[in-house]
């Protein structure tokens, strides 16, 4: 008879506890959210007349945040420490954002409360981190603390200044140079109101819309669904900025649908893997890191968007090129789609989700026609398609406000790995500000490359690669922005092209093995092995590996340059990227041989060469149009023949 009143008993208190845990995690996620939208709406000034130090508002968040990572995880068991790290970090933030005024003024005589309250932050911070992005970057945090204690006893460029453990721990803790510092002010300002509208437009059937748009309007190609695979991820990736998130929200269609069209499930999911990281170079959201590459770079965010159109427009254009040889090599015709809607029609019961992007774009272009911030221009965005969506639907579908004020709050949770990111990287940037570590890095890796910038970019880009395995996105970009741009502008290239070099390469990691996250969210829809996706992804994608070379030695890529210029240049490099793609699959007007591939390979470099590489470059660009031209003559006259011999399995399948 006990044993039957225990076991209901400890089922009755799992389920309370449960319960608790979600009411917790719901109340957390609607105070971060609401925090964040009252303040960049500047209602506590604007309505009741009072004013916060920024950092406050940003301690709150943090603590609210923290709170969130220690009890949001559906894979664990709650543990009393996990509740006790909750109260922990809600009561410490609490005293920061109270007596954040005394405890900067105090901070330089290093006050027992300061040192106490910053240690403690920092131990919970990382430990958050830890939880929900894994050992990665913690680790090289730690690696960091450990070295700059060490290296003022090192020679030469090795050597760092000396700092005291109690000066650093209390400047980590409460300098705006470390956790509660820039990093974080992006993550929670303007990070959550775009990542805000995402949740919105994908739980209103944005995505079912961009889907849609892109099947009406290539499912009728060769390769149809394919093509319908990279449209999506483009459109869908423009708002998202979210590689495993557009993974998720497009691939469960696209997938399925290139697979059934011949495509085989490797190469579909490498395919959608491949579209879906192309999100975050996509303006005009892209990913995180953008947004903080503006704050590190000093510029307004419009600014960034523009010099990453042509990057962007290049890597859709070299995935589009592949799909399309693909489904020429294997003869892939149409989507295999039963009563496709047609654009006109798709437009039609969904032109309300491009009124708010249109006017984001514009908002984001015209800051100083709108007077909006890029956040308010994402609040007011977001406003905007709530109004809409209610009023119009999707697909007889028709959200109430409670279910947005769902979505909104579901934010919170989405955003925890970006905001705990931005504060664990606020700790790395403060140790390399105050050592110097991050000077002692510039001057190394200038001597390693002995001034060549060519040697000095192939070297970061093993460096931001090494970096980026086990790391997100952000994670990589903040650290290869801190620690490896600042010698490429040392050798003079613009700060742009460097900070836009490091965020491609750092975006390697998302399809690159072993880590490959899109790769393998891509492949467990496909039900593939993703070890092999990520390979296949990385042909597929091969331009990722190569754009960044392109676009630092020819600025005119990054919109720096006359218009002239900039035209010359896109249409000589998209040339060159069809050549170099023709290579890669072994399929250009007709099948190629071992032979051929490597002369297109070879034409295709000659072709994107940039001329401003060295003198005569340009006389090389020449002769690889002059030979790419020859090769495609020959091609077609080989092509001519194969139709007059009759043999049909060598030509390939009509466009349309």
């Amino acid at each position: 008879m006990s044993e039957e009143r225990i076991v209901p008993d400890a089922a009755e208190f799992a389920s309370a506890a449960s319960r608790g845990t979600v009411f917790w995690t719901n109340v957390f996620q609607s105070l971060l959210v609401a925090a964040v939208v009252l303040w960049v709406l500047d209602i506590p000034r604007q309505v009741f007349n009072v004013s916060f130090y920024t950092e406050q508002l940003l301690t709150v968040c943090l603590g609210l945040t923290l709170a969130l990572a220690y009890i949001a995880e559906t894979q664990r068991k709650r543990h009393w420490s996990d509740w006790v790290a909750v109260a922990l970090s809600i009561g410490l933030c609490g005293y920061i954002a109270v007596r954040y005024a005394a405890l900067t003024d105090e901070a330089a005589t290093i006050p027992l409360s300061g040192l106490i309250v910053s240690g403690l932050l920092i131990l919970l911070i990382l430990e958050a981190s830890r939880r929900t992005s894994g050992w990665g970057f913690v680790s090289i945090i730690a690696a960091m603390a450990v070295y700059v204690y060490i290296s003022p006893h090192l020679s030469g460029d090795f050597q760092t200044r000396y700092v005291s453990p109690e000066r650093m721990t209390v400047y980590l803790g409460l300098d705006i140079n470390g956790a509660i510092g820039s990093i974080l002010q992006v993550a929670v300002l303007v990070v959550i109101p775009f990542t805000i509208l995402g949740q919105v437009l994908a739980r209103t059937g944005g995505a079912d819309f961009f889907a849609d748009i892109s099947m009406s309007a290539m499912g009728t190609f060769r390769g149809g669904a394919a093509k319908i695979a990279v449209l999506g991820s483009a459109l869908f990736g423009m708002i998202s900025g979210s590689a495993v998130s557009n993974v998720l929200a497009v691939g469960v269609v696209t997938i399925p649908t290139m697979v059934k069209s011949g495509f085989t499930p490797y190469r579909a999911a490498a395919i959608e893997s491949v579209g879906s990281t192309g999100g975050q170079l996509m303006p005009p959201v892209m990913g995180a890191a953008a947004f903080i590459m503006a704050e590190f770079l000093q510029v307004p965010y419009g600014s960034v968007c523009i010099a990453a159109a042509i990057p962007a427009f290049l890597y859709y254009a070299c995935l589009f090129f592949h799909v399309d040889l693909e489904a020429a090599k294997h003869k892939i015709g149409a989507a295999a789609i039963a009563d496709a809607p047609t654009v006109g029609q798709v437009l039609k019961s969904g032109w309300h989700f491009l009124v708010p992007i249109a006017f984001l774009v514009f908002a984001l272009m015209y800051p100083d026609i709108t007077r909006l911030t890029p956040e308010k221009a994402a609040v007011v965005s977001t406003a905007i398609l709530m109004v809409l969506a209610m009023i119009f639907g999707y697909r007889g579908k028709r959200l109430g406000l409670l279910e947005m004020l769902k979505a909104i709050m579901e934010t919170g949770r989405v955003s925890l790995d970006i905001i705990l990111i931005g504060a664990a990287a606020g700790i790395m940037v403060g140790i390399m500000s105050i050592s110097g570590l991050a000077f002692s890095m510039t001057i190394q890796l200038l001597t390693l490359a002995g001034g060549n910038v060519f040697l000095l970019l192939l070297l970061i880009a093993v460096l931001a690669f090494v970096l980026g395995i086990g790391l997100p996105t952000v994670s990589v970009y903040i650290l290869t922005a801190t620690l490896l741009a600042p010698a490429l502008v040392k050798l003079g290239v613009t700060p742009m092209a460097a900070h836009m070099f490091v965020m491609y390469n750092g975006i390697l990691s998302m399809i690159t093995p072993p880590v490959a996250f899109a790769a393998y969210a891509a492949a467990n829809i496909a039900r593939t092995d993703g070890w092999t996706t990520g390979w296949i992804a990385c042909v597929v994608g091969w331009s990722t590996f190569v754009l960044p070379f392109l676009f630092v030695l020819t600025p005119s890529l990054l919109m720096d340059g006359s218009w002239t210029e900039i035209a010359l240049n896109l249409g000589r490099v998209t040339f060159g990227i069809w050549l170099g793609t023709v290579a890669a699959v072994g399929f250009g007007l007709a099948p190629l041989g071992k032979g051929g591939r490597v002369l297109y390979g070879a034409v295709a470099l000659a072709v994107v060469l940039p001329p401003e590489a060295f003198s005569g470059a340009i006389w090389i660009n020449a002769a690889g149009i002059v030979a790419a031209a020859a090769l495609l003559a020959t091609d077609a006259l080989r092509l001519r023949a194969l139709r007059k011999g009759g043999k049909a399995d060598e030509v390939p399948a009509t466009p349309y």
